[in-house]
């Protein structure tokens, strides 16, 4: 049976984008698969991003991670579900594994780039992120990692890493592979400035676990297609984030009324945009009210955690023996 590995990052609210594209991936493999899916709040990584990292905040961010993931469907019980700093192997095979990772490598990592490009002093540890996520993935010697689209570049390093081990110090890590939600690649930001992301900050995503009526304030002022200056305007729902978003969120028959309006102007945008909210309302309520329940019963996400830790120690321990050994420390 395969095994399955993915993490999030604790730096801001998780947003629609997350949730399509990576937790209701954790839902359904967990589902499939038991205990043979290992998925991690990946607080390790938050630092490496000064921007969007304040340590006052860490912790309950690392909680409210928790929390919206078992809340969008994630059961502990079925699942390995942990904070990635309380299983201290990570951070050891991380270090083995800068020993073979070439730092060219390392600087032609897009998102790399793209973030060193803001900073005036970048940290060795923005550089050495890729490192250390692939040794939280080998760590378990997982070989399925559902990601969204702008990590892919990671996993195929996760993938080189894999065989430059095993080529020097002998078989020991399988070579995992992305899987992605094909439906939910680039979800748009919702200021209509490319992908929705956390690190453009609130006014480009919209939270799973923000409030519904904050949504809609982001919704009505959304950009749609600009084709559509006056109402009678024809538009391409094609062209437009609101119909992107309907395809998330709203059934087909819903879609189709969309599409049928907005391309012949019998409906205008802000119709559509209600009819949108419909469909928000119907997915995301379950899920807040879920969340509310467990920030009620904190003891039951951090006892979710601790037993989490715990069984994801009982496969890292043995596998970073294993590595040592490969390596070539000393045994007791």
């Amino acid at each position: 049976m395969p095994r399955v590995f993915s993490g999030i990052q604790p730096t801001g609210d998780p947003h629609i984008g997350n949730y399509f594209g990576a937790m209701k991936n954790y839902v359904r493999l967990g589902e499939e698969y038991g205990k043979n899916s290992i998925y991690c709040v990946v607080d390790l990584h938050a630092p490496t991003n000064p921007g969007a990292y304040d340590p006052k905040l860490l912790a309950g961010r690392t909680f409210e991670m928790a929390v919206a993931n078992m809340a969008a469907g994630l059961d502990p019980s079925k699942v390995i579900f942990f904070a990635q700093s309380h299983v201290p192997e990570h951070t050891e095979l991380g270090w083995l594994f800068t020993l073979i990772t070439p730092v060219g490598e390392l600087e032609r990592m897009t998102q790399y780039k793209d973030k060193a490009g803001q900073l005036e002093s970048v940290p060795a540890g923005l550089l050495m992120y890729p490192v250390l996520q692939a040794a939280d993935i080998l760590l378990y010697k997982a070989d399925t990692v559902p990601v969204g689209e702008d990590q892919v570049q990671h996993i195929e390093l996760t993938r080189e890493i894999a065989r430059k081990f095993n080529h020097a110090f002998g078989e020991t890590f399988p070579e995992p592979k992305a899987v992605l939600a094909k439906d939910a690649l680039r979800i748009p930001g919702v200021d209509g400035q490319g992908k929705m992301s956390k690190s453009k900050g609130e006014t480009s995503t919209l939270g799973i676990l923000e409030p519904l009526d904050s949504i809609w304030q982001k919704l009505r002022v959304a950009p749609t297609d600009p084709a559509r200056v006056r109402r009678t305007d024809p538009g391409d729902p094609d062209k437009c984030l609101v119909g992107d978003y309907h395809k998330l969120f709203s059934d087909l028959p819903t879609i189709e009324t969309v599409y049928q309006g907005c391309r012949t102007a019998g409906i205008g945008c802000v119709d559509c945009k209600k009819m949108l909210m419909t469909g928000i309302t119907r997915e995301l309520t379950p899920i807040q009210e879920r969340a509310e329940g467990l920030r009620a019963d904190p003891d039951r996400v951090r006892d979710a955690l601790a037993t989490g830790a715990r069984e994801a120690r009982a496969i890292a321990v043995p596998v970073m023996e294993e590595a040592r050994e490969r390596v070539g420390f000393l045994r007791l």
